[in-house]
């Protein structure tokens, strides 16, 4: 019996079948009337909080586009009653907030740039477990987020340091922050793996450069977040400004709104001080303006920031 040995060549490939895969309908789990109630509450809720939050916005920038007469009357509800720019003429006019927006704008940026270096710097060793004594030195970081020296402690320290009425006492003061660093910590030690600095290590990188190189590229998201934090903390202070500072030209911008606020003592050159009834409604119109002119940097840096925000914010979160 010969049996017939087929040649590659002529051997007939057969044409492999389509095969019809069927999609199954799908199906939306329908809710009991329990949680659709449940969900109706929550959405509820939701609309009163953002309620809380945006109508008083919206009330000051309708105010801050009004006339004087209509926001002393109380006639300006959300939407500008007589419309008006003066009062950001009259604010942006002011040598005096001028500067203070120009030294809020140093303080933020320097003291954000600051902070950020430092925090990086304690917060990068303190995640690696090769560093001896680590534990204790991240306990006591936590001891002094729970117990601080006070307020005239501080105020002696500052002094001896002969920083006083200088711009560094609101810089090195409030340089590094207890929060910041832990989410610094947590994110080197979850996101930065000890394999790629053994690796690193082996290739001959340095610490300093494997830092430089690896670890901070890697790390933007967190650093997005850490920066926006300090630089917001550093936008709105004015009690650090109102210890420290004596001279009004190294005021920040939330200092000369607080006088408007609280003090009420604006000294435009534009205000007739004669009509006290006129300096009076330029000064109600002066407090919506300036809230709108100190928001709007806040306003303006977030949206670069907000794609990392949420991704640096949940670090440490239980990953599947």
């Amino acid at each position: 019996m010969s049996t017939r040995v087929v040649s590659p060549r002529r051997a007939r490939v057969l044409p492999a079948r389509r095969i019809k895969v069927r999609e199954l309908p799908t199906r939306r789990i329908r809710e009991s009337r329990g949680d659709k109630l449940f969900m109706f509450f929550v959405y509820l809720l939701l609309l009163v909080f953002l309620a809380i939050v945006l109508l008083p916005l919206l009330y000051i920038v309708a105010s801050s586009f009004s006339s004087p007469e209509a926001v002393s009357s109380g006639r300006v509800l959300l939407w500008p009653v007589d419309f008006s720019i003066r009062g950001y003429q009259v604010a942006l006019s002011n040598p005096q907030v001028i500067q203070g927006y120009a030294n809020s704008l140093f303080y933020t940026v320097f003291g954000t740039l600051i902070s950020v270096t430092l925090t990086i710097a304690i917060a990068y060793p303190l995640s690696r477990k090769t560093l001896v004594g680590r534990n204790l030195v991240m306990s006591l970081i936590l001891f002094t987020m729970l117990f601080s020296g006070g307020l005239i402690p501080t105020y002696l320290v500052v002094q001896s340091l002969g920083m006083l009425d200088t711009r560094w006492a609101l810089i090195i003061p409030q340089a590094i922050g207890v929060w910041q660093v832990i989410i610094a910590r947590t994110y080197f030690r979850t996101a930065i793996p000890d394999e790629l600095a053994e690796a690193a290590q082996l290739d001959g990188c340095s610490d300093l450069r494997f830092l430089w190189s690896v670890v901070i590229p890697l790390a933007k998201p967190m650093i997005a977040v850490v920066a926006l934090m300090y630089a917001i903390l550093q936008w709105n202070s004015y009690f650090d400004a109102l210890i420290y500072l004596k001279s009004p030209d190294l005021f920040p911008l939330q200092l000369v709104l607080r006088n408007v606020l609280i003090l009420n003592t604006y000294s435009g050159g534009a205000v007739d001080a004669s009509v006290m009834l006129q300096r009076q409604q330029l000064a109600d119109l002066l407090k919506y303006s300036l809230i709108v002119v100190s928001s709007v940097p806040v306003l303006v840096i977030y949206p670069f920031v907000a794609r990392y925000f949420t991704k640096g914010i949940l670090i440490g979160a239980v990953k599947g």
